[in-house]
């Protein structure tokens, strides 16, 4: 009887920009997943994962569907106070915890890839009220007044939005395909993601060097 070695599973290579993003062995979807936080960001043109949990946060997922190359942001806030242009090119820079750096980030790397802007697609999730009683500020609902007011002032195509309520989100996507799975999270978990998430505001203030599949 003969024996056949198997070989280790080889982690692919992040792509250039993104080494520093934690990735892993999805065994339920059987695929590479990028696991990303506030202020972070994942592009990919290959068959991989992005996953995210929000609270008041936004993610948005973009893609151009004909390149088939696509990825994900995690926002804090809408805007950075004083910003007059977007400059940001790392994927590190802790300014992408904002919207309007975090969007023009994301939408430029796509871009990279082959990508153009007039055949981009989005879908938009999380701004829920996961802060209340910790701030007097509804941040969810700010953040999705700015990413509803980007989207049709650069002209791109909204495709699918889950955004408001009181419910924090698990959002897992799909760049290649464009496929979405949501899970709205029990409300006992609310008080462990905004608690996370003002730790994360607290940190900002202080100075630093259309397919929705529900499961």
């Amino acid at each position: 009887m003969s024996s056949h070695s198997v070989k280790p599973f080889q982690m692919p290579k992040a792509p250039k920009g993104f080494e520093h993003i934690k990735r892993f062995w999805d065994p339920t979807h059987q695929v590479v997943t990028a696991k990303i936080l506030p202020g972070e960001c994942y592009v990919s043109g290959g068959t991989e994962m992005i996953s995210t949990v929000l609270g008041s946060c936004i993610s948005a997922c973009v893609r151009d569907p004909i390149a088939r190359v696509g990825g994900m942001n995690h926002f804090m806030l809408p805007l950075q106070s004083g910003a007059t242009g977007i400059s940001r090119t790392a994927a590190m820079d802790p300014a992408l915890c904002y919207g309007n750096w975090a969007m023009e980030y994301l939408v430029n790397e796509i871009l990279k890839l082959g990508g153009r802007k007039d055949r981009l697609e989005v879908k938009v999730f999380g701004g829920g009220r996961v802060l209340a009683g910790m701030t007097n500020i509804d941040v969810g609902k700010q953040n999705i007044d700015f990413i509803t007011q980007y989207i049709a002032s650069e002209g791109l195509r909204l495709k699918a939005q889950d955004v408001g309520d009181i419910y924090p989100r698990k959002v897992l996507y799909f760049p290649e395909t464009g496929n979405v799975k949501m899970k709205k999270l029990k409300t006992e978990r609310a008080p462990e993601v905004s608690k996370q998430e003002k730790k994360y505001l607290d940190s900002m203030a202080k100075p630093t060097s259309t397919d929705i599949e529900l499961f």
